[in-house]
């Protein structure tokens, strides 16, 4: 059966096959802009449950607007807790950003978190992710292997070190650097600070699984591809709102 799922199913078959993914955070909550941001030629899109106002409902309702324009849509979750990941992934979200990620144990438990394997993602056959019961258990319980996505965000000292052996782990797609909260757990005040630069090519370097991280618009992307990335989340929609005033403003002043 074809499903608005096929969505996330083609969102990660490119992502494992190294296709360069563009994408931004959504800071907003409202449906109307992921519409907007949907149809504008990205790949995918996250929803930042960790840093903005986004609640149960609100998630809810965007994934049902990605879906309306055939765009993945990913949740920046705000902890590791296994109920929230449910919610959102029983809501059809295309996968899960994990923050603060530091150790292979707490990788292990993630990854059993969104698939169904013995103690792991707690099942519902009524669910948008089961497409409201119309797909059997039998089809549904490995569809997730195709459908969700897991990204373990690398942004801590610890992370860094357990770097290796997270991303060897089965279940774990993407490592996604950190700069910001890395440069912070270092008490630098720029994340672009040597000693963090070096620790992100360290990072996109590894080769068990994608990489990939956060970079603000207008920077150039090709020292990170050569460094191993091809998952990019550039700027946000209040980055994109704020630059194009901005720009606006100058093209008016001259």
């Amino acid at each position: 059966m074809t499903t608005p799922l096929s969505i996330n199913t083609h969102f990660k078959q490119k992502l494992q096959e190294g296709q360069q993914l563009l994408g931004c955070f959504v800071k907003t909550p409202h449906p109307i802009l992921i519409e907007v941001l949907g149809v504008s030629g990205l790949d995918f899109l996250v929803l930042d449950a960790e840093h903005a106002p986004f609640d149960r409902t609100t998630i809810d309702v965007c994934l049902i607007a990605g879906r309306s324009v055939g765009c993945p849509i990913l949740v920046r979750v705000p902890n590791d807790e296994p109920a929230f990941i449910l919610n959102v992934l029983d809501g059809g979200a295309a996968g899960v950003m994990v923050p603060h990620v530091k150790s292979v144990e707490q990788a292990y438990r993630l990854s059993r978190s969104v698939h169904y394997v013995p103690g792991g993602r707690g099942y519902a056959g009524t669910t948008r992710a089961a497409y409201y019961g119309q797909r059997h258990m039998s089809d549904h319980k490995p569809s997730t292997q195709q459908e969700v996505t897991l990204i373990c965000q690398i942004e801590d000292p610890e992370g860094v070190e357990q770097y290796q052996k997270i991303a060897a782990l089965d279940g774990v797609d993407v490592l996604f650097v950190g700069r910001a909260d890395l440069a912070v757990a270092h008490d630098y005040d720029d994340f672009r600070h040597d000693h963090v630069e070096a620790q992100c090519r360290e990072v996109l370097g590894a080769n068990s699984c994608r990489t990939g991280l956060f970079c603000t618009p207008g920077e150039d992307l090709t020292r990170w591809e050569q460094a191993g990335a091809t998952f990019f989340v550039v700027g946000s929609d209040h980055a994109f709102l704020s630059q194009g005033i901005q720009h606006f403003r100058k093209s008016v002043l001259q």
